[in-house]
C-alpha cells in the first residue's frame, strides 16, 4: 500500500460528532462529548468537526484545552442556513452563524460548513415547503450565499463549503451543478458529502473531475443501496432513513471511497475529508468500534 499512501499526502483525515450519533446539542441518547473526544483520538484520527453548537464546550479556551490533551484538531464548524428566503432572514441567519464561526476561528480552523434547510422536517416528515426553488428563490439562494461567504471571509477569515444535503434544496447532481453555476468562485466552495450526493442520485467521481476548483471539503460516507431504493420509493424523510440504517458502514455501501480519494488528490489542493456515518440515534458503545474499523479501511486505501 505504500504507492497509495504517498498519492494521498494531500489528504487529511478526519471524524465528527455525527459519526457517534450526536445531532442536537444536548440530547440524552448521545454520548457524552468527553466521551467522544476520548474515543475519536482513541480511534486513530487527529482532526474533528465542532458538531451542533454546544455540544463541544464552546469556551475557546476550554476546547483548546481538552482538544490538545488527546491530540485533536478542529477542521470545521458548521451552520444552519435558509438563505433561499432572501434578504429578510440575513439577520436572523448572522445570529447563528457568528458565535459558530468565532468559535471556529479560535480553534484554529478555515472552513465553515453551510448546510441549507430542510424542506420538510426530518423528524416528522412534514412537509415545511416546496421542494423546488422558484427561479427567485434561486437567485435569493445564490446571492445570499456569496454574502455570507464575503461576510465570513471578512470578519473571521474562513471559507464557507456549501453541503449539498438530502431533503434541501441543493441536492441533487441538477440542483448542486445550478448551485455552483450561479455562485462566484471566489465566495463559494462546496462540501461534497459522498454519502448525501450518492443518495440524491449523484456522482462523486464525476462531480469532483467536473467542478473540481470548487471543491474545498469533503465528507466521506456510504449508502445502503437496497436501503436507499426503499426509502427513496416510499419517500421516507432523511431522519426515519438513517434509523432504518441508509447510512452505513465503509465498505459495505457505495460510492466506492478510494476512487473518490484519488479524484481527489488529483485535484493538487489540500483537502480535509472527514468521516461522517449518520448514526442518530444509536447505542452508545456501537460508535467507536465502527470508528476504529473505518480508520483501518481508509488507511488500506492510503488515506
Amino acid at each position: 500500500m505504500t504507492s497509495s499512501a504517498a498519492s494521498y499526502n494531500r489528504i487529511r483525515i478526519g471524524s465528527a460528532p455525527d459519526s457517534w450519533g450526536v445531532w442536537f446539542p444536548d440530547d440524552p441518547r448521545q454520548v457524552p462529548w468527553q466521551r467522544f473526544l476520548d474515543e475519536v483520538a482513541r480511534a486513530g484520527y487527529e482532526w474533528i468537526e465542532l458538531g451542533p453548537y454546544g455540544y463541544l464546550p464552546t469556551d475557546p479556551a476550554r476546547l483548546a484545552e481538552e482538544t490538545s490533551a488527546r491530540g485533536l484538531k478542529v477542521s470545521a464548524g458548521t451552520v444552519f442556513t435558509g438563505l433561499h428566503h432572501g434578504p429578510a432572514v440575513w439577520e436572523k441567519t448572522w445570529a447563528h452563524v457568528a458565535d459558530i464561526a468565532a468559535l471556529t476561528r479560535a480553534m484554529g480552523a478555515d472552513h465553515l460548513v453551510v448546510i441549507p434547510s430542510f424542506w420538510r422536517d426530518d423528524k416528522t416528515g412534514e412537509v415545511l415547503e416546496d421542494r423546488t426553488l422558484t427561479p427567485e428563490q434561486w437567485r435569493h439562494l445564490t446571492a445570499q450565499t456569496e454574502r455570507l461567504g464575503q461576510e465570513v471571509g471578512d470578519r473571521f477569515g474562513l471559507r464557507i463549503v456549501v453541503h449539498p444535503h438530502a431533503d434541501t434544496h441543493i441536492d441533487s447532481e441538477e440542483n448542486v451543478g445550478r448551485f455552483l453555476d450561479g455562485t462566484d468562485p471566489d465566495l463559494v466552495s462546496l462540501c461534497l458529502d459522498t454519502g448525501h450526493y450518492a443518495y440524491c442520485g449523484g456522482d462523486s467521481v464525476k462531480l469532483i473531475e467536473t467542478y473540481g476548483e470548487r471543491i474545498g471539503y469533503l465528507h466521506l460516507k456510504q449508502v445502503d443501496p437496497e436501503i436507499l431504493a426503499e426509502v427513496v420509493a416510499n419517500e421516507v424523510p432523511f431522519g426515519p432513513a438513517v434509523a432504518r440504517g441508509v447510512m452505513c458502514e465503509p465498505p459495505a455501501g457505495v460510492p466506492a471511497l478510494e476512487p473518490v480519494l484519488a479524484a481527489a488528490q488529483r485535484l493538487d489542493a489540500e483537502l480535509f475529508a472527514i468521516v461522517e456515518q449518520d448514526m442518530y440515534p444509536c447505542p452508545p458503545d456501537r460508535p467507536f468500534p465502527i470508528a476504529e474499523r473505518t480508520r483501518r479501511f481508509l488507511r488500506s486505501c492510503g488515506a
